[in-house]
């Protein structure tokens, strides 16, 4: 029996930039996503954002704050209010998470049953984001990769979130000689950009594709990917759900 599942990625930005007037097009845009797994970075653990984007979304969808989605997060090791999460439809038979070092950035690993009783584990992930640090984040990387390949290994999993490195950087060479890219796989090249969007009222020179849904061999195919939560507010185009775009992929596992 096929069995599809759709996940995504997107990076919140915290509570920085309009956060109060940007939430609104979060909600509409994971809602209009078809996701079931959903990799959240740069969560705001002190304000419960990530909890009031569950509620929200739900709310919405069923009419109840409880389901369809179940939020697992994660503060990072050197953080007061940072942190890592997932949104699931599917039902969560346990999780873990591992210190990746360096700037106290973590990964979590959300293992999910899908609907054909097969498990899968769902990474999220937030890779170091000072600019010059390639070296730690290969470092992480290979944290990342051991960690997923050892104890409690699985065939299906997929890794998603913020690399904080483009296509040609350490980290995402090493995590590609296990992985593939959902991207990739369906263009034959990663996205020209994911970040910045014109939230920022001070663009960078150059725009970078930091963001990545990796996929384990075990993953039949890759039916599609795109871009999301890409869409500017009707009546403000430099009103957006975050600093990044995510990005969407449907699988067949």
């Amino acid at each position: 029996m096929e069995t599809r599942v759709t996940v995504a990625t997107i990076n919140l930005h915290g509570q920085e930039d309009r956060w109060l007037e940007r939430r609104r097009l979060l909600v509409e845009q994971l809602m209009g996503s078809g996701a079931d797994l959903i990799s959240l970075q740069e969560i705001n653990t002190r304000i419960r954002q990530a909890t009031w984007l569950c509620k929200q979304v739900n709310v919405r969808l069923s009419g109840s704050d409880k389901k369809p989605f179940q939020l697992v997060q994660k503060r990072h090791w050197r953080s007061f209010s940072g942190g890592i999460g997932v949104l699931s439809r599917l039902p969560i038979l346990y999780n873990e998470s591992i210190n990746l070092g360096n700037g106290g950035q973590v990964a979590l690993r959300v293992h999910v049953e899908l609907p054909s009783h097969q498990t899968m584990d769902f990474v999220t992930v937030q890779l170091d984001q000072v600019p010059f640090e390639r070296e730690a984040r290969q470092d992480q990387a290979l944290k990342l990769m051991s960690w997923l390949h050892g104890y409690k290994r699985v065939p299906i999993q997929v890794v998603a979130g913020d690399m904080n490195e483009t296509p040609d950087g350490l980290a995402v060479r090493h995590i590609k000689q296990s992985f593939r890219s959902t991207f990739e796989s369906v263009y034959g090249r990663e996205p020209l950009a994911t970040y910045p969007t014109a939230l920022l009222e001070q663009v960078p020179d150059h725009a970078f594709c930091h963001d990545y849904i990796f996929v384990s061999k075990a993953v039949q195919k890759v039916i599609n990917a795109k871009l999301f939560c890409d869409e500017s507010a009707s009546d403000d185009n430099t009103l957006y759900p975050s600093s990044h775009v995510g990005l969407l992929a449907t699988l067949q596992v």
